[in-house]
């Protein structure tokens, strides 16, 4: 696993942020609009932002048949499916819940490098660190949400938009040989996928058929869109070149700290001891799995003895 720099820890943390809040906008806006038409409006209304910032900075692009087919594949597996799982999810089951279920993305990308790929193996100490850091979001959003008695396959549901994000840390990789800029890829996946939604989105949903809705839904899905998608992605392929795909998947790990943290900031909530106690076993997944602190500890104690 490629080694965590403080650049890359901050970006990441960041990313945590804006995915975290992303639970919060879907909850409002799943209120008034159908699930296909949030995931296309999210993608849509984020590819153009990112579209208006390569115009507005010139921002060079080299386009090439491999980049474009990368874009279609990323679109899929990192926007079009996961998304339009996790939103059905998120309908019928709490969004803490939903949280959890998708802290298994690193469990997923872990599996899915050691059987897709030759240079990034399962080993003891990510298998270690992805468990520290599940008990540890398990603790902090707390044990009656697992009783919930939410529906099966809204949960299985969730799970499977894990799944892909999973599958789409691998894909990603071939983006670091094609020359293409970050802002250039999450334009592209974007584009690719809101072209593939809308006509699904179109057959499905019938958007004339719908009541217009309030500003809150519309809030919060430009809140979905700008930040929790147009700038999140274009952090997100950034750690990917300075970090690589396992260590990117961390960040469904913090996402819960994050959520935690704004609900305190910016409702009021209070946290109490299990917030602290999940915030610990994060981190020490996160130690575990970045592996620095624990080679350092093993040349100190060769030293002493």
């Amino acid at each position: 696993m490629t080694a965590m720099t403080r650049t890359a820890w901050a970006l990441l943390i960041l990313l945590s942020v804006l995915w975290g809040g992303s639970f919060f906008f879907v909850a409002v806006a799943i209120e008034s609009l159908p699930v296909i038409s949030i995931v296309w409006l999210r993608a849509a209304l984020a590819a153009l932002a990112l579209w208006a910032l390569i115009w507005i900075g010139r921002v060079p692009l080299k386009w090439s048949r491999g980049a474009v087919v990368a874009c279609i594949g990323a679109g899929l597996l990192n926007n079009v499916i996961p998304h339009s799982l996790i939103v059905y999810g998120q309908a019928s089951i709490p969004s803490g819940l939903a949280s959890i279920l998708n802290a298994t993305t690193p469990l997923f990308t872990v599996v899915a490098l050691h059987l897709l790929t030759a240079d990034d193996k399962l080993n003891r100490q990510k298998i270690a660190g992805v468990a520290f850091g599940l008990a540890g979001v398990i603790v902090l959003i707390g044990p009656g949400v697992l009783r919930s008695g939410a529906p099966v396959l809204a949960q299985v549901s969730v799970l499977g938009g894990a799944l892909f994000y999973g599958l789409a840390g691998v894909w990603a990789r071939r983006f670091k040989s094609l020359g293409l800029s970050p802002l250039g890829i999450a334009a592209g996946q974007l584009t690719a996928s809101s072209v593939f939604l809308l006509p699904v989105t179109l057959m499905i949903d019938k958007p004339w058929t719908l009541s217009l809705p309030g500003w809150e839904p519309i809030t919060a899905v430009l809140g979905l869109a700008i930040l929790s998608t147009a700038l999140a992605y274009v952090i997100f392929f950034r750690i990917l070149e300075l970090a690589g795909p396992a260590n990117l998947s961390l960040v469904t790990l913090l996402i819960p700290v994050s959520a935690a943290l704004l609900g305190w900031a910016v409702l009021s909530e209070r946290l109490g001891w299990g917030d602290f106690a999940g915030a610990v076993l994060i981190g020490a997944g996160l130690v575990a799995m970045d592996g620095r602190a624990l080679r350092f500890l093993k040349r100190a104690s060769t030293e002493i003895g």
